[in-house]
Protein backbone atom coordinates (compact mmCIF):
# COMPACT_ATOMS: atom_id res chain seq x y z
CA UNK A 1 0.00 0.00 0.00
CA UNK A 2 1.82 3.06 -1.12
CA UNK A 3 1.98 5.51 1.71
CA UNK A 4 2.62 9.38 1.97
CA UNK A 5 5.19 10.18 4.96
CA UNK A 6 4.95 14.03 6.35
CA UNK A 7 7.34 15.65 8.62
CA UNK A 8 5.66 18.56 9.66
CA UNK A 9 7.66 21.93 10.10
CA UNK A 10 6.86 25.78 11.13
CA UNK A 11 8.87 26.48 8.19
CA UNK A 12 9.21 23.40 5.80
CA UNK A 13 7.46 20.04 5.86
CA UNK A 14 9.96 16.74 4.34
CA UNK A 15 7.89 14.38 2.32
CA UNK A 16 8.42 10.76 2.04
CA UNK A 17 6.40 8.07 -0.25
CA UNK A 18 6.85 4.46 0.12
CA UNK A 19 6.87 2.05 -2.79
CA UNK A 20 3.43 -0.03 -3.70
CA UNK A 21 4.05 -2.34 -1.69
CA UNK A 22 4.42 -0.16 1.31
CA UNK A 23 8.03 -1.49 2.39
CA UNK A 24 10.45 1.07 1.05
CA UNK A 25 10.22 4.55 1.97
CA UNK A 26 12.21 7.52 -0.60
CA UNK A 27 12.65 10.82 0.07
CA UNK A 28 10.70 13.12 -1.83
CA UNK A 29 11.74 17.26 -1.69
CA UNK A 30 10.56 19.49 1.29
CA UNK A 31 7.72 22.09 0.91
CA UNK A 32 8.65 25.50 1.36
CA UNK A 33 5.29 26.89 1.47
CA UNK A 34 4.65 29.12 4.53
CA UNK A 35 0.56 29.55 3.77
CA UNK A 36 -0.31 25.86 5.30
CA UNK A 37 -3.34 26.24 3.07
CA UNK A 38 -1.27 26.07 -0.13
CA UNK A 39 0.95 23.44 1.57
CA UNK A 40 -2.20 21.09 2.21
CA UNK A 41 -3.29 21.78 -1.93
CA UNK A 42 0.49 20.64 -2.84
CA UNK A 43 0.18 17.74 -0.35
CA UNK A 44 -3.26 16.83 -1.89
CA UNK A 45 -1.92 16.77 -5.62
CA UNK A 46 1.14 14.51 -4.67
CA UNK A 47 -1.41 11.96 -3.00
CA UNK A 48 -3.31 12.28 -6.02
CA UNK A 49 -0.51 11.53 -8.40
CA UNK A 50 1.21 9.00 -6.42
CA UNK A 51 -1.69 6.86 -6.08
CA UNK A 52 -0.89 7.53 -2.44
CA UNK A 53 -3.50 4.97 -0.57
CA UNK A 54 -2.50 5.98 3.31
CA UNK A 55 -0.67 9.47 4.96
CA UNK A 56 1.50 9.01 7.91
CA UNK A 57 1.99 12.57 9.90
CA UNK A 58 4.67 12.80 12.22
CA UNK A 59 3.70 14.84 15.63
CA UNK A 60 6.86 15.85 17.68
CA UNK A 61 5.54 15.17 20.84
CA UNK A 62 8.57 15.95 23.87
CA UNK A 63 11.30 13.85 25.52
CA UNK A 64 8.88 12.91 28.35
CA UNK A 65 5.85 12.03 25.97
CA UNK A 66 3.77 15.57 26.51
CA UNK A 67 2.15 17.65 23.71
CA UNK A 68 4.30 20.31 22.92
CA UNK A 69 3.15 23.52 21.17
CA UNK A 70 4.41 22.16 17.64
CA UNK A 71 2.71 18.95 18.58
CA UNK A 72 -0.38 20.43 18.99
CA UNK A 73 -0.22 22.45 15.63
CA UNK A 74 1.17 19.06 13.57
CA UNK A 75 -2.46 17.55 15.43
CA UNK A 76 -4.38 20.03 13.87
CA UNK A 77 -2.73 20.21 10.47
CA UNK A 78 -3.23 16.04 10.36
CA UNK A 79 -7.03 16.95 11.08
CA UNK A 80 -7.05 19.31 8.33
CA UNK A 81 -5.49 17.11 5.66
CA UNK A 82 -7.72 14.22 6.91
CA UNK A 83 -10.73 16.69 6.27
CA UNK A 84 -9.47 16.95 2.38
CA UNK A 85 -8.34 13.79 1.73
CA UNK A 86 -9.77 9.81 1.45
CA UNK A 87 -7.17 8.13 2.37
CA UNK A 88 -6.13 7.63 6.10
CA UNK A 89 -4.24 9.85 7.74
CA UNK A 90 -2.38 8.13 10.83
CA UNK A 91 -0.36 9.78 13.30
CA UNK A 92 3.11 8.55 14.79
CA UNK A 93 5.55 10.17 17.27
CA UNK A 94 8.50 11.65 15.49
CA UNK A 95 10.50 12.42 18.44
CA UNK A 96 14.06 12.44 17.60
CA UNK A 97 14.04 11.99 14.00
CA UNK A 98 15.71 15.35 12.66
CA UNK A 99 18.38 14.38 15.11
CA UNK A 100 18.57 10.84 13.13
CA UNK A 101 18.24 12.99 10.13
CA UNK A 102 21.09 14.93 10.73
CA UNK A 103 23.34 12.03 11.28
CA UNK A 104 22.28 9.80 9.09
CA UNK A 105 23.92 13.15 6.33
CA UNK A 106 26.41 13.17 8.42
CA UNK A 107 27.79 9.65 7.79
CA UNK A 108 26.90 10.30 3.86
CA UNK A 109 28.87 13.30 3.88
CA UNK A 110 26.16 15.88 3.03
CA UNK A 111 25.78 19.33 3.99
CA UNK A 112 22.99 20.52 5.22
CA UNK A 113 23.70 23.95 7.80
CA UNK A 114 23.17 26.24 5.23
CA UNK A 115 19.41 27.79 4.86
CA UNK A 116 18.87 26.26 1.38
CA UNK A 117 20.29 22.86 2.34
CA UNK A 118 17.72 22.35 5.25
CA UNK A 119 14.90 20.85 3.47
CA UNK A 120 17.47 18.09 3.21
CA UNK A 121 16.86 17.20 6.75
CA UNK A 122 13.39 17.37 6.82
CA UNK A 123 13.28 14.92 3.68
CA UNK A 124 15.44 12.47 5.86
CA UNK A 125 13.35 12.69 8.58
CA UNK A 126 10.64 12.35 6.60
CA UNK A 127 11.95 8.93 5.66
CA UNK A 128 12.78 7.78 8.68
CA UNK A 129 9.48 8.82 10.63
CA UNK A 130 7.55 6.84 7.14
CA UNK A 131 10.12 3.52 6.87
CA UNK A 132 9.45 3.16 11.22
CA UNK A 133 5.87 2.94 10.16
CA UNK A 134 6.12 0.95 7.25
CA UNK A 135 8.71 -1.61 9.68
CA UNK A 136 5.80 -1.25 12.49
CA UNK A 137 2.90 -2.20 10.02
CA UNK A 138 5.22 -5.72 8.91
CA UNK A 139 6.09 -6.55 12.76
Amino acid sequence: MKTLGIDFGLARIGLAVSDEGGRIAFPRAALHEKDKGQQIKRVVALIAEEGVERVVVGIPYELDGSMSTIAETAERYARKLESVVDVPVHRLDERMTSVSAERALDAMGQRYSRPKDKGKVDAVAACILLQAFLDSREA
